[in-house]
């Protein structure tokens, strides 16, 4: 089955009310998985959950915007919260099978059956770059696989 086939076939399975709807949840697939693709198309299947399930935390977080594709498109003070997505480069993936898989994840856990691996966390980093300064901020939550995850911390 091709991508756009398990995409179609995921949002019949996702209740739809009305045509709209399913365009924008269409949309938010796209974008969820393209997220996925070109944060974590090097990760194992439970980091490219927890890119996808960071993406969704933002989603529902007064933060944040309120749609996947605004929270994946978003730049505070002219940088991008995704660096793909304004790093000048293509965002067409090249990798179809690497796209696939990313799409996959996205349809699994936009369908809400995936416990959050993140423990809430609104941000992550790689862990081959130096700690960021936003870091300190942040209750670490888990590390998975290359990468760090962060919530607020409790007060």
């Amino acid at each position: 089955m091709g991508i756009s086939q398990k995409v179609i076939v995921a949002l019949a399975l996702i209740a739809t009310p009305k045509v709209e709807a399913s365009e924008d949840r269409l949309k938010d697939l796209q974008c969820l998985a393209k997220n996925i693709y070109f944060e974590g198309r090097d990760q194992p299947w439970v980091g490219q959950v927890a890119i996808a399930q960071v993406t969704l935390n933002r989603v529902d977080s007064a933060l944040f915007p309120s749609t996947i594709c605004d929270v994946v498109k978003q730049e505070k003070r002219n940088i991008c919260q995704f660096s793909w997505y304004c790093d000048g480069k293509s965002d067409q993936p090249k990798d179809l099978e690497g796209y696939e898989k990313a799409t996959d994840v996205a349809i699994q856990v936009y369908s809400g059956t995936i416990p959050d691996v993140t423990e809430g966390a609104l941000w992550y980093h790689a862990t081959y770059i130096r700690r960021p300064f936003w870091a300190h901020s942040f209750q670490e939550t888990v590390r998975i696989n290359e990468h760090i995850f962060y919530k607020r911390p409790r007060r």
